[in-house]
């Protein structure tokens, strides 16, 4: 696949594709003869996974140590889980805090509702 069609694919900016392989997030592409990114179904599958991490709010930082560690081999399977373990925390606390955002909206907007009900009812009324 093109650089193009990886960017439509999934949803991402070719810029941020280049920036992703120079820093390492995803490995370098592969070029044809012309030069051009030729992006493989194992690249497109890095650039998926790190779309999701970034998606649940794992920096720049961390991906790159996850990818650092993947590359150096089975020997760090126990410090990768690690990271991934540490992140779906700081995730479910997010998601727990989001809920609250949630309930609360929810509470509110039933709270106006009410108002304009009870104002509709008024209106009807005179």
């Amino acid at each position: 696949m093109t650089i193009s069609e990886v960017s439509e694919k999934f949803g991402i900016p070719q810029d941020t594709l280049r920036y992703y392989e120079r820093i390492g997030l995803i490995p370098r592409v592969n070029r044809n003869e012309s030069g051009v990114r030729d992006y493989t179904e194992e690249d497109c599958n890095w650039v998926e996974f790190i779309k999701c991490m970034r998606g649940a709010g794992l920096s720049i930082r961390v991906l790159k140590k996850y990818v650092s560690l993947f590359q150096q081999g089975d020997s760090t399977i126990e410090a990768r889980k690690g990271i991934l373990m540490e992140q779906r925390r700081c995730l479910a606390e997010r998601i727990n805090e989001m809920r609250k955002t949630l309930d609360r909206l929810d509470y509110k907007i039933e709270m106006y509702e009410n108002v304009l009900m009870a104002e509709k009812g008024l209106i009807r009324s005179k």
